[in-house]
């Protein structure tokens, strides 16, 4: 079955225009074209997708089906067309949660300035590569080592460890919290994106374990009670949640903040992204 686009924009023109006659005027085709392109897109489907009356064109009910799709479609091809044609104009910045942290704002506004030519655009995916894997973004904020065979990047900054606890837990109470002591909890952990491993223990001290897929998720079983987490400080600054609290951890190695971008097609924007959040991150502790 081979449906083309140009099918599906004649259908939706003659739904939007009404007659055969005033389709034709708005595709800038003549209305004899109109008819072959309708009557080979219902051969190609094998059913009938608009009724023609006296006065007016009236779609089937299944051609309502049809048309609503279409219009969709021809959406995504639009938006298609516009990310492959806008090139380098537009840098897409994926991250999976907290983005760039207490910087994020500062990043956003500084980033006109800095590079008037290149429209900037913050993009969420809840993936390990913040989008990049997905085709969602040019460049992303990740906390956990990229796969080096396939993505390219620096450490733009370094965030301390935070435990999260529940805001009635005894600890909720203390300044500060030591990995060993989390031992003898259950740890949560988000094992789609987030930045905790048992590797933070030696073998025989590590915290029994239990996982969650997304941050929110996360967050809510940790308010909750029973399990506790560690999170980057840019969850800290991004996603203050009540009933969770959220206290230093004194020992813990610190966690790096990288951008990456795919080895084979980096963008030209992504090294100005590197040099203002790398600034952020060393002025701004």
């Amino acid at each position: 079955m081979d449906v083309e686009l140009r099918q599906l924009r004649c259908l939706v023109a003659i739904a939007d225009e009404g007659t055969f006659t005033d389709a034709a005027i708005e595709l800038g085709v003549s209305q004899a074209a109109v008819s072959r392109t309708l009557a080979s897109l219902e051969s190609a489907l094998g059913v009938r997708l608009l009724r023609r009356t006296s006065r007016e064109v009236v779609p089937t009910a299944v051609g309502t089906q049809v048309i609503a799709r279409a219009r969709r479609l021809l959406a995504e091809a639009g938006d298609l067309v516009r990310d492959a044609t806008s090139g380098h104009t537009r840098l897409r910045i994926g991250y999976a949660w907290s983005a760039m942290g207490r910087h994020t704002v500062d990043f956003q506004r500084r980033w006109p300035a800095l590079r008037p030519d290149v429209e900037l655009s913050l993009v969420r995916t809840n993936s390990a590569t913040g989008g990049l894997a997905e085709g969602a973004c040019d460049v992303a904020v990740v906390r956990t080592e990229p796969d080096q065979r396939r993505f390219d990047g620096v450490i733009v900054g370094l965030e301390r460890r935070f435990c999260a606890v529940a805001s009635d837990d005894p600890w909720a109470r203390r300044r500060s919290i030591r990995l060993a002591e989390i031992s003898e909890r259950t740890l949560l952990i988000d094992r789609r994106t987030g930045t905790t491993t048992t590797e933070l223990w030696p073998p025989e001290n590590r915290p029994a374990v239990e996982y969650t897929h997304e941050l929110d998720d996360w967050l809510t079983t940790i308010a909750t009670g029973g399990s506790v987490g560690i999170t980057a400080e840019s969850t800290v600054d991004q996603y203050p949640r009540p009933g969770v609290v959220f206290r230093p951890l004194r020992d813990a190695a610190p966690i790096a903040v990288r951008l990456i971008w795919w080895r084979d097609d980096p963008h030209p924007a992504a090294q100005a992204a590197v040099a203002l959040l790398t600034d952020l991150y060393r002025t701004q502790r």
